[in-house]
């Protein structure tokens, strides 16, 4: 690796260890069906959207609580403090589509319709409220 990637990288590493997040990838649900419930927990209070997630009819809402749950956890690993003391949000959500996997579906008349089985990638951020406020003063 050169040097000038080498350095991009530990500054990319840098910025990523000030950010709490969690991943998901390759969830066999549509992208469309996942952003609808992604859209309902965004900007909110964590134990607030917990509580939405629990309580949504949804089949995508528990694969996302299980996600934010996890998001809590690496925030409370990171800063060494409870998620209960401090005033946690979903700072942002982002949802990107996966591969697609493509297959036949007979048809009358010697056709055949194609199949796309959609997935995707479910990114969440969780942040403090105090920390963004801190940011925009300096």
């Amino acid at each position: 690796m050169g040097v000038r990637k080498k350095i991009s990288a530990d500054q990319r590493k840098e910025a990523k260890k000030s950010l709490y997040f969690a991943k998901l990838n390759d969830v066999p649900t549509s992208p469309r069906k996942m952003r609808l419930v992604a859209d309902m927990i965004r900007g909110m209070e964590v134990n607030k959207a917990l509580s939405v997630l629990k309580f949504s009819s949804k089949e995508a809402s528990n694969r996302l609580e299980k996600l934010l749950r996890s998001a809590i956890a690496n925030w409370e690993q990171k800063t060494e403090q409870k998620a209960d003391d401090a005033e946690l949000y979903v700072s942002a959500i982002y949802v990107d589509s996966a591969t697609m996997l493509k297959r036949l579906q007979t048809a009358p008349q010697g056709r055949a319709y194609r199949v796309r089985k959609r997935s995707n990638h479910v990114t969440l951020f969780v942040d403090t409220k105090n920390t963004n406020d801190n940011d925009n003063q300096n």
